[in-house]
């Protein structure tokens, strides 16, 4: 059965930790819905250590440091091709779970909810949302809480 995101979950953290995908799932399809999206989308999602997403985030952002959480996105708005039939691939999430760690910590709230925060932050970013400019940061942000208080995953 295909749903209406389907997301290609990898984990490359060279530790053992749980599993996201259950509840990166029912956070694609709330927010599928929520946006009253119509293609069918798919996207690939890697739980990756520091290391790894500081050589990106230097690679791609020339920025020398890892972070909480790249987007890739495959496509912007003016070069989609959609066709029915096959869904849309949306991009790559990269979420660092060293950093993630981290930021529950200073933040104060679970991992669990860290964990959900980046990946709302990494879909939205995806489906063409972004915090560049005030407006836009307003919107994106209101829409992450919404998804995640919808989902009762508070801080």
């Amino acid at each position: 059965v295909f749903m209406s995101i389907k997301i290609h979950y990898q984990n490359y953290y060279p530790k053992k930790i749980k599993s996201y995908r259950k509840v990166f799932k029912e956070i694609a399809e709330y927010t599928y819905n929520l946006l009253e999206l119509k293609e069918k989308y798919e996207l690939s999602l890697s739980i990756i250590d520091d290391e790894t997403i500081h050589s990106y985030n230097k690679q791609y952002r020339n920025i020398d440091r890892p972070t909480d959480v790249l987007s890739f996105a495959f496509q912007d708005e003016e070069d989609m091709i959609l066709d029915s039939k096959m869904p849309t691939e949306l991009g790559d999430i990269l979420i660092s779970y060293d950093t993630m760690l981290r930021q529950a910590d200073d933040y104060g709230h679970s991992t669990d909810r860290e964990m959900c925060f980046l990946f709302t932050h990494g879909l939205l970013h995806l489906l063409g949302y972004d915090h560049m400019e005030k407006d836009d940061e307003e919107e994106m942000f209101s829409l992450q809480n919404k998804i995640l208080e919808g989902l009762n995953i508070l801080r």
